[in-house]
């Protein structure tokens, strides 16, 4: 099954999935044992456990009466090949990245509507961004 990147970042995204993975890495694990660290209900865990496997980063198997996890070692393989893609250039400044993309695609952030609205910022970020 191929994933696509998207899939893997956004299961990512969430940090009881990042806790679970964190867990995994130390062996195969029960549902039940999976979910006794966290404060929700064992559907909850199994949603989020449904969305590490879709993406393609756990395995679930029934082993006698019971559901065991484990992780994928090869899962994240193509999102780190491809964040290393960003590791031969120089470390990026991602506040000024983000406030280069707000500013090229004419979005405004809520919180900093008019801070930064003139030309000369706009050539600093991009310097900034750049480097």
């Amino acid at each position: 099954m191929s994933v696509t990147l998207d899939i893997v970042f956004a299961a990512l995204a969430d940090p009881t999935r990042r806790a679970i993975l964190s867990m995994l890495l130390e062996d195969d694990m029960a549902v039940t044992d999976v979910a006794a660290p966290f404060d929700m209900s064992l559907a909850a865990i199994s949603k989020h456990l449904g969305i590490l496997t879709r993406a393609g980063l756990i395995t679930q198997e029934r082993r006698g009466r019971l559901k065991w996890c484990k992780l994928e070692p090869d899962a994240l393989r193509a999102a780190s090949v491809w964040m290393q893609g960003f590791g031969q250039f120089e470390p990026v400044n991602l506040d000024a990245f983000e406030r280069f993309l707000i500013l090229e695609l004419g979005l405004e952030q809520p919180d900093k509507a008019e801070d930064e609205s003139d030309d000369d910022d706009k050539s600093d970020q991009i310097d900034d961004a750049a480097h």
